[in-house]
């Protein structure tokens, strides 16, 4: 049926709404033109309306409203994932979660916060009382804990933590219901599998409570090696060395270092480099390492120094976006190596056609050195022709080209978060197109 957006806006009353074109173009978008497959097929999507509530109350009228109307809503935090998990496929509402950013409490090694809270606010209020979050994004300073767990699968921290899926790292969700009559569950434990990583297709996560981690005083470090596959052992020694409390193991194949245009003073030219968070307490053990595998210490900086670089932002997927800043036809891949030796192997294959970054993380206890690859795109058949290759070879790509969840990196349809959805989402209203097992059961 034909919906008419003034009469929802009139009956939202004091909720804010925006209707405005060009922010409903900018909050309609994430930065999916990351991948020049996605540019294609997402860059005309927009949303109808986009509603910013304040409290959960309004979000069960924004969700009564939907339901009443069959208005497709999807769910966004700042925006801020690389695959599309907030574009509205077919219009609707944008539900903009970032006023929901009230910290409720810190105790005892854990946080609970509603889901718009900006992860650096939230972080700055845990220092004050000795903790810290376990992972941040590299977009930490506007990406919101609500759109990491429903949007992100690791980031900075995941040396020592894993991914947020693993058991522990998501104590407790708020999630409202799209039902004929909406209402609030909460979910513990294992039950919050049901909504963890989920693109939001099944559930506005309202609230979480974080389990925390010990603060420490951090020091960012570049260390150089003029050969990759020496920064790449000395990553792996890195990871495996328990003694060493470290946050950031990113290592960069040359020419990637060239795109790091602030770091060009500590950064050889024709060398790769590992960008590294350690504790200052590890800095005399580190240094020992990177003499024994021949590398070069050439910055070091406490990050509590004001106006001091943070190499947070040039590791994970702020990689790509440097890169593409010079060269806008770079594009990445995601990709689980699992031991070095395949790393090397595609290093040699591919040469600079793919230039390897690796992000060092725990996945099953073991630290393993997983890549944001950036490849020089040419055509889409030659990138399906990289990925394949790749696949057929050992290494698993969790590709960032496609919108939908099972095809990036499950792989698989997740029973537990069809089942739910279908309890709580019964007219597939929420994310609409993003999940396949919805999409192939109704």
């Amino acid at each position: 049926m034909s919906i008419n957006y003034q009469n929802i806006i009139n009956e939202l009353e004091d909720i804010k709404t925006i209707i405005e074109p060009e922010q409903l173009k900018k909050l309609s978008q994430d930065y999916y033109y990351f991948s020049p497959i996605l540019v294609d097929k997402l860059a005309d999507k927009r949303a109808d309306l986009v509603v910013q509530p304040t409290t959960e109350e309004e979000i069960l009228k924004i969700a009564q409203m939907c339901v009443k109307y069959q208005i497709p809503l999807t769910v966004r935090g700042a925006g801020t994932g690389n695959y599309g998990q907030c574009i509205p496929l077919n219009g609707g509402i944008v539900l903009d979660m970032t006023e929901m950013k009230k910290i409720h409490w810190i105790k005892n090694g854990s946080a609970c916060v509603q889901a718009g809270v900006k992860m650096a606010t939230l972080e700055r209020a845990t220092r004050k009382e000795g903790w810290e979050l376990r992972m941040i994004p590299s977009t930490y300073k506007i990406a919101t804990i609500g759109g990491f767990f429903g949007g992100g699968s690791g980031g900075i921290g995941s040396i020592n933590y894993g991914q947020l899926r693993d058991r522990g790292n998501l104590h407790r969700v708020r999630v409202v219901t799209l039902e004929k009559e909406p209402r609030i569950l909460e979910l513990k434990g294992d039950e919050t599998q049901q909504i963890n990583h989920a693109y939001g297709t099944n559930g506005i996560i309202t609230e979480l409570e974080i389990p925390l981690a010990p603060a420490y005083q951090w020091l960012d470090v570049i260390v150089t090696f003029p050969h990759f596959m020496d920064a790449a052992k000395f990553g792996q020694d890195l990871a495996d060395s328990d003694g060493i409390i470290k946050r950031l193991i990113s290592v960069h194949a040359s020419p990637i270092p060239e795109y790091f245009t602030a770091l060009k003073d500590y950064l050889p030219k024709g060398e790769s480099c590992a960008l590294l968070t350690v504790s200052d307490n590890s800095l005399n053990a580190l240094s020992e390492l990177v003499k024994e595998h021949q590398g070069k210490i050439t910055y070091q900086e406490n990050l509590e120094k004001k106006n001091s670089l943070n190499l947070i932002e040039f590791t994970w997927n702020h990689t790509t976006f440097h890169a593409r800043n010079i060269d806008p036809n770079i594009t990445y891949l995601q990709t689980f190596f699992f031991s070095l030796e395949k790393v090397e192997e595609m290093y040699k294959y591919f040469g600079d056609e793919v230039m390897i970054h690796l992000e060092f993380m725990r996945v099953g206890g073991k630290a393993i050195p997983a890549g944001l690859q950036l490849v020089r795109y040419s055509t889409p058949e030659r990138l399906n022709e990289i990925i394949q290759y790749h696949e057929e070879n050992g290494a698993f790509i969790a590709n960032p080209h496609t919108y939908i969840l099972e095809d990036g990196g499950r792989k698989q349809i997740e029973p537990e978060q069809l089942k739910f959805k279908q309890m709580v989402d019964p007219y597939g209203l929420m994310n609409q197109g993003k999940m396949k097992a919805w999409t192939e059961n109704n």
